[in-house]
């Protein structure tokens, strides 16, 4: 049986869409997202964006790179944000394509706000965000029901470059089994050891997810005590997601692009198989 395709929204002139491009491999762009490169005149991208994906773009189609990397020369977000005003007030369809997902550490809501401000039309287009899809690409899951019922996602940086203030490891290191962590690689000493000295395992698995879902992907597996030393000795770099829990384990399992390259899988890395379920 046959059905008939769904008809996607069309972007209008003078509108803007903030759309997430996922976190990198453009086959994890949502129908959405897609249909929003191939209709807009200007793309405003971040730095984040992997360009593979502006492929799918007409070819009418103009690029604005505004991207934003710690330490590093960057647009300001408010003259990002009001860039976005002028493009849309000269009646252009404008695709404002961010990574991961827009509203996961990603000023989305302050992008939207200002065109709310300015009585700009716009849509939320929600993307896969790297700190899900990037460790399913490494092979972790961020919930599993023999390791943990809660995940918790911070920032390693506020606008200022530094650990937010407002943290409360306690609450943090107690309340959730897994912490997932966005541009915390370059306070990962500082980060490891608040967390220790709230209660969490020197010996706890860490796994440093870098360049997700792309080819140049890369995954170093440790522990919260020797977190900054091994990231040092071997050299990696941001973009990089941080998570820390027993889920880091689950790896040895299901590390399904590791696999495709050879690498034999563990099946029960959590010792937790029965011998009555094995049969």
């Amino acid at each position: 049986m046959s059905a008939m395709k769904p008809k996607l929204p069309i972007l209008e002139a003078g509108h803007v869409w903030l759309v997430g491009a996922g976190p990198g491999d453009p086959g994890l762009l949502t129908l959405h997202a897609v249909n929003a490169l191939e209709q807009a005149e200007v793309i405003v991208y971040d730095a984040l964006v992997n360009e593979d994906c502006l492929s799918f773009a007409s070819p009418s189609a103009t690029f604005e790179y505004a991207g934003k990397r710690g330490g590093k020369p960057s647009s300001q977000q408010r003259d990002i944000s009001l860039r976005l005003v002028e493009l849309a007030r000269s009646g252009k369809r404008v695709l404002r394509l961010k990574g991961g997902d827009p509203f996961v550490f990603g000023r989305g809501g302050e992008e939207a706000l200002t065109l709310v401000e300015h009585k700009v039309p716009f849509r939320i287009v929600p993307g896969i965000t790297a700190g899900i899809g990037g460790l399913a690409y490494a092979g972790i899951p961020v919930t599993h029901r023999e390791t943990n019922q809660s995940v918790t996602f911070l920032t390693g940086h506020d606008a200022t470059g530094l650990i937010p203030d407002s943290m409360d490891w306690k609450s943090i290191a107690k309340g959730s089994s897994v912490i997932v962590m966005y541009m915390a690689m370059k306070h990962i000493d500082i980060i490891a050891s608040r967390l220790i000295d709230a209660g969490r395992s020197r010996d706890e698995p860490v796994a440093f997810v870098c360049n997700a879902t792309t080819g140049k992907q890369s995954v170093l597996e440790t522990t919260l005590e020797n977190a900054k030393a091994d990231v040092q000795r071997a050299g990696l770099q941001p973009p990089a997601i941080v998570v820390v829990g027993q889920v880091v384990r689950l790896r040895a399992a299901l590390d399904w692009l590791g696999a495709v390259e050879g690498r034999v899988l563990t099946r029960d890395p959590l010792g937790t198989r029965h011998e009555k379920d094995a049969g």
